[in-house]
This record gives structure tokens, C-alpha cells and sequence, in this order.
């Protein structure tokens, strides 16, 4: 399947740490953000089909005091470079630093781009008038990533890397049903593009 030009283009937007990367915490050494096996080619198909891949990312790391907020940008940079080495891109990278019980103003809010809420997608959504909000999906390891997809109307995938095991075993976050359970984030992107031939 690859769209004609002159059709909005389908979009999934991305988790990273335990979606894409592996989850080891609260990274404060860039070279500890390492792609999970396959993540790569499974971005990679996403641009070979036409279908946008935008990360969307909850990052509380600096509103809690542990590094500043250019360390989180230095990190999406790295993402962005791993899945380059790979011939893979991302269309769009969006994060949310804030945290209400931060220790470090300004970012220390209750604000509407923390996931599950929607503002991440909606301004990403305001930004690229090509993509598709009714052939979107959303795909992560937590339950907040399902919900971010329910709060949007969009298709919601969990990956068993990262949280999705535990999140699947009642223990960690709250339970949830995803329209699909993928093993990967390669196994998700299969789904996706099986499901998007399908409407």
C-alpha cells in the first residue's frame, strides 16, 4: 500500500522508552537510550507505506529535577539519530515535560499534553493538515498510551515491551483493552498496515 500524494496520510503516533528504546528508567546518560530490537524496520515501514510516524512522549524527568529540559530534547535527538543509522524517520517528535508534583517551575503544572490527555496529538494534528485523524492509531507499553488512543478516537495498540507485560498482568497502572496486543513494536506496525489496506 503506498497513498497517492494528494490523499491525507494515515498516522501512528509513538511511544518511545519501553516502545522504541528500551525502558531502563530515567536516562541520564544519553548513550543508555538504545532502540529495541526491530524498532527501527518497524519505523521504516511506516515510511515506505506513506503512513506518518510521530513520537509522542511523556518526559517528567526535568520537572522533577533530575536533569534539564535540553536533556530530554538531547535524547529525542538520539532516537532520531539511531533510527536514521536504519534508513527509519520520524515525521514529527512532540514531548510533554510537565509533572503537577514537580519540583521545578515552570514545569511543575497540570497541563492538557501530559498523557492520557490529548493535547500532544491535537497539536500535532493542528500542525500537519496531511495527517489523517481518522486513520490514526496509537501505540505504547502503558495503559495511559491506550487511553491516550480512546481520548482521541483513534485506534489504541499495547506492546508487550517496556510496562505492557505488567500492564497485562494487572500490575502496573489499570487495566485496559486494546484493539490489538502486539508482542513488538514490529508486530504493531504489521497490524496497522494489515488493518489500514482493510478500510
Amino acid at each position: 500500500m503506498t497513498l497517492s500524494a494528494n490523499l491525507k496520510r494515515p498516522v501512528v503516533f509513538l511511544d518511545r522508552d519501553g516502545t522504541l528504546n528500551q525502558e531502563v528508567g530515567y536516562i541520564r546518560d544519553l548513550e543508555k537510550l538504545v532502540l529495541i530490537d526491530g524498532a527501527a524496520d518497524a519505523v521504516k515501514r511506516l515510511n515506505q507505506h506513506g503512513v506518518a510516524a510521530v513520537l509522542v512522549t511523556n518526559q517528567t524527568g526535568a520537572a522533577r529535577g533530575y536533569y534539564p529540559e535540553a536533556h530530554i530534547q538531547a535524547l529525542n535527538s538520539r532516537l532520531v539519530e539511531l533510527l536514521a543509522g536504519s534508513g527509519a524517520h520520524l515525521d514529527a517528535v512532540y514531548y510533554c515535560p510537565h509533572f503537577k508534583d514537580g519540583k521545578v517551575s515552570p514545569l511543575a503544572i497540570d497541563c492538557q499534553c501530559r498523557k492520557p490527555a490529548p493535547g500532544l496529538v491535537e497539536f500535532a494534528l493542528s500542525e500537519h493538515q496531511d495527517f489523517d485523524a481518522g486513520r490514526a492509531y496509537v501505540v505504547g507499553d502503558k495503559s495511559t498510551d491506550v487511553e491516550l488512543a480512546r481520548n482521541c478516537r483513534m485506534k489504541g495498540i499495547l506492546v508487550e515491551t517496556g510496562y505492557g507485560r505488567d500492564v497485562l498482568a494487572g500490575n502496573y497502572q489499570w487495566p485496559v483493552e486494546p484493539d490489538y496486543t502486539a508482542k513488538s513494536i514490529g508486530e504493531a506496525v504489521e497490524w496497522i498496515l494489515t488493518d489500514l489496506n482493510g478500510l
